[in-house]
């Protein structure tokens, strides 16, 4: 698998592959994302291990990564210096969306402070809103390597 994202048209100009794995997400591969100087975003182009039995985008997927955007954008917004973790994430579902479609999921943080961060975003399929989600995450010291 190349990782020269400029030869595949299905990834947005802007995407690179996602600089870090999860356990989580690693059978949703590959992720994408692009920082801002606001946020961090991430894409995928919608696939079949993305989907529910109506071979519709699974609404677990969704939140799952949500909350991973918004986790990352309050990292960035305090500049990597912390870790977070999600005290609490509600996500609206307003639509749907279909294989092939291009998945962004787009970060805001709303207020960082010493203990807690609040962030929230939209979910895009091709561009089209549908779903939103908020969360609120706490603030941790960054574990040391092993």
């Amino acid at each position: 698998m190349t990782t020269d994202t400029t030869t595949l048209p299905e990834v947005p100009a802007g995407f690179e592959p996602h600089f870090r794995n999860s356990p989580v997400t690693d059978a949703w591969a590959p992720l994408y994302a692009r920082k801002t100087d606001k946020a961090v975003i991430i894409g995928l182009r919608l696939a079949k291990p993305h989907t529910n039995g109506r071979g519709l985008i699974h609404g677990g997927l969704i939140a799952a990564l949500s909350d991973n955007a918004m986790g990352y954008s309050c990292a960035q917004a305090t500049g990597w210096t912390t870790s977070f973790v999600t005290i609490s994430l509600a996500v609206d579902f307003i639509g749907t969306a279909k294989i092939g479609q291009w998945l962004a999921i787009e970060s805001d943080v709303i207020k960082t402070g010493s203990t807690i961060c609040f962030a929230q975003c939209l979910i895009k399929a091709d561009d089209v809103t549908i779903a939103r989600a908020n969360g609120t995450f706490r603030v941790v010291p960054k574990q040391e390597p092993a």
